[in-house]
Order: C-alpha cells, then sequence, then structure tokens
C-alpha cells in the first residue's frame, strides 16, 4: 500500500469556465491555469504520482507545452492514472477538500464524486469529496481562489 497527497490553487477570474472535478459548474468565474484550470483533477493527479513515487503533474504535463493549452484536465487524470498503473498501482481510494466560498458546492458534490469515481475506475463508495470555505481568510477565503487537496490509496496491482 501506498499513500500519496496533492494539493492545488488556482485563482479565479471573471467570464472563464469553472470546472471542479470534471464537472462544469455555473459561476461568473472560473479557475485560471494552462489546462481547464480543474484545481481538484490537478491535486487528484499529484497524489496519484505521488504515491507512486512518479513526480508531480508539472514533470509530466508542463504548462510550458502547449499541448497541454486548455486541455481538459480529466484527459490529464487519466494520463497520470495510466502512469500510476504503469508502475504496477492500482487505486484503492480517494478522499478530497475542495476550498472555495463561492460558489456553494454542496449541490455539485454529488456529481464530482460521481465523475472522479468514473475516471479512476473506482466504485463511488471509495470517493470522498467534501467542500470547505476558509471563513473570509487568505485568497480562497476572499473568493479569489479555489483550492484542493486529495489523499489517494493506491495498492500494487493484480497481475
Amino acid at each position: 500500500m501506498r499513500v500519496g497527497i496533492g494539493y492545488d490553487i488556482h485563482r479565479l477570474s471573471p467570464g472563464r469556465p469553472l470546472v471542479l472535478g470534471g464537472v462544469a459548474i455555473a459561476s461568473p468565474a472560473g479557475l485560471v491555469g494552462h489546462s481547464d484550470g480543474d484545481a481538484l483533477l490537478h491535486a487528484a493527479c499529484d497524489a496519484l504520482l505521488g504515491a507512486a513515487a512518479l513526480g508531480d503533474i508539472g514533470e509530466h504535463f508542463p504548462d510550458s507545452d502547449p499541448a497541454y493549452d486548455d486541455i481538459d484536465s480529466a484527459r490529464l487524470l487519466t494520463a497520470a492514472l495510466e502512469k500510476t498503473r504503469a508502475a504496477g498501482f492500482a487505486p484503492v481510494n480517494l478522499d478530497a477538500n475542495i476550498l472555495a466560498e463561492q460558489p456553494r458546492l454542496s449541490p455539485h458534490k454529488a456529481a464530482i464524486r460521481e465523475r472522479v469515481a468514473q475516471l479512476l475506475g473506482l466504485p463511488v463508495s471509495r470517493v470522498s469529496i467534501k467542500a470547505r470555505t476558509h471563513e473570509g481568510l487568505d485568497a480562497v477565503g476572499q473568493g479569489q481562489a479555489i483550492a484542493a487537496q486529495v489523499v489517494v490509496l493506491l495498492e500494487e496491482a493484480q497481475p
């Protein structure tokens, strides 16, 4: 068994689409990033890659590479999962915190949970998505950014 942790944060910008966990969410502002800015899936990539001792998302999908410009982060997570499986590991479960003041994420948590489970090939019962605020503190708390924390458990893949 191996445990990996991932963290990501992106600034919010008016007029950009907001995507979290591969789910489009109606919002006046979206996350700024070289890709679609999906902080949750980026943190999940880092958790997978870290648990398998394969480095981090920036090493595999650098923001200096135009191939990743505006890419759907679900494609990045799929590629990170393939790299993890090639290293001999498979995910057991994922636990995530999304840190945001706005929009309210409660109505979207079930859809995000289902999408993340689908992307990882896990039963929904092995994926936990929680939403938290920062109580007005720092860039997240002031509504300027959204962050995500992810923990993943891997096991050796069965041949």
